[in-house]
């Protein structure tokens, strides 16, 4: 039997640490192919992709985190299983979240988010992000090697998005501590282990956003958490204060996690490619695009998945109701139909900015521009601060045999620690 007949994407730890051949072979055979241990039809092209990114008629986002774990409630049956998904809907994992959520409620819950993100807010937001750049990039470099994920890419990214969403000064070093410093329960939603479900992170930032959109509503101030608060859907009606904790819990949550990934895999690739540092030093107006390859190579989310409500088509096959599909955002943007040699970091590509890293349609993700921002403030200033960025041997081994861990899940791609060395480039002086 063929590998792409036996190994099991979602439980093999081979293809946690590298899942492209694997993709790229099942994309050979066709780009949207049923795969043989959990009866998911996996979509690995790029146009199949984005066809199902934008049908979100007859694509429900209901099992968008969890796929065909832990399965349906009920047997899928008949040729519309709409009425199923809405009856069995809140006995899904995740069922709270935004990305789980289809019109006409997400579109309510989105409109709330983008209430609380609006350009105003976004550049307030981007003028703290590159003062918390500057302090925090001095103390990590300063012993010349670091662990940049707990010691720079994970607490930078939470205070960033704590910022973002008023969280008070004297609480940050306790968001810190409960979702940074203490040690993170293996597994969780898309483990490569088993099917449980960890809720935790969430479950402490539900009770302190409860706690603070409450009191905004007793008592409003003159902060981003009274904004939150008073915050209104598009017909003019109040959340509940659940609703208004989702969304902030949400946005909180996945919004740091994938940025801490694209971090992480930029980082990995600059300290492996002293040229190409070089080149971002001499011209830093190529960061931009630097960070769209790095998307595109490196999807943070490897795959979204979908049930089809009716009988449909995709790329050519046909999908009965009730199939679920994973878009595969890692495949995808490796497609060489829509991405010349694929496989290879190109940092002048004309079309990087094309991924679907973000996916597409009305779950692209609305907290891309923070990304961005975030990717590039921190790019620029460890590139100033540095003449060298080294992968440490001592930690991940020779040039010409690495060993880098990754993070064990089918959902995000992520290394799991990150060591590096630096040579620091000489003060500036007033």
């Amino acid at each position: 039997m063929s590998e792409l007949e036996t190994k099991d994407f979602f439980r093999d730890e081979e293809l946690v640490a590298d899942p492209y051949p694997f993709l790229e072979a099942m994309r050979g055979k066709c780009p949207v192919q049923r795969e043989n241990h959990h009866d998911v039809v996996m979509v690995t092209g790029y146009d199949e992709a984005v066809q199902v990114f934008h049908d979100s008629a007859t694509f429900s986002s209901c099992v968008s985190v969890t796929g065909p774990f832990p399965g349906f409630p009920v047997p899928l049956e008949g040729d519309d299983v709409t009425e199923l998904i809405e009856r069995h809907r809140g006995e899904l994992p995740m069922n709270d979240q935004l990305p789980t959520l289809d019109p006409p409620t997400h579109t309510a819950h989105r409109a709330l988010l983008m209430r609380l993100i609006t350009p105003k807010r976004l550049k307030e937001n981007e003028a703290q992000m590159w003062r918390l750049v500057d302090q925090m990039v001095e103390p990590y470099l300063a012993g010349g090697e670091g662990e940049f994920i707990t010691g720079f890419a994970g607490p930078f990214t939470l205070l960033v998005i704590a910022d973002l969403l008023g969280v008070p000064e004297e609480d940050q070093e306790e968001f810190l501590d409960r979702l940074q410093r203490q040690p993170q329960e293996s597994g969780g939603i898309g483990s490569t282990g088993d099917d449980h479900m960890a809720h935790n992170p969430l479950e402490f930032l539900y009770n302190k956003f409860t706690a603070y959109i409450e009191d905004r509503r007793r008592e409003p101030r003159e902060d981003v958490l009274t904004g939150l608060a008073l915050a209104t859907f598009p017909d003019g009606s109040t959340p509940e204060v659940i609703d208004a904790v989702r969304v902030a819990a949400n946005l909180f949550s996945a919004g740091q996690e994938t940025t801490v990934r694209l971090l992480s895999s930029a980082l990995k690739i600059l300290a492996e490619d002293r040229e190409l540092q070089q080149l971002l030093r001499a011209e830093p107006d190529r960061v931009g695009n630097f960070i769209e390859e790095t998307l595109r190579l490196e999807s943070p989310v490897k795959g979204d998945f979908r049930l089809s409500r009716v009988p449909t088509t995709v790329g050519g096959v046909d999908l009965p109701a009730g199939t679920t599909v994973m878009v595969v955002n890692g495949a995808a943007n490796r497609d060489p139909r829509r991405f010349e040699n694929p496989s290879v970091f190109d940092v002048a590509r004309p079309n990087a900015r094309h991924h679907v890293a973000f996916g597409r349609g009305i779950h692209t993700c609305p907290g891309a521009p923070l990304a961005r921002a975030e990717a590039r403030a921190s790019i620029e200033r460890l590139l100033e601060r540095t003449t060298d960025i080294r992968i440490s041997e001592s930690v991940h081994g020779p040039a010409d045999d690495r060993r880098y861990s990754y993070l064990p899940t089918f959902i995000l791609r992520g290394l799991t620690h990150l060591n590096l060395e630096f040579t620091l480039a000489e003060s500036k002086t007033p």
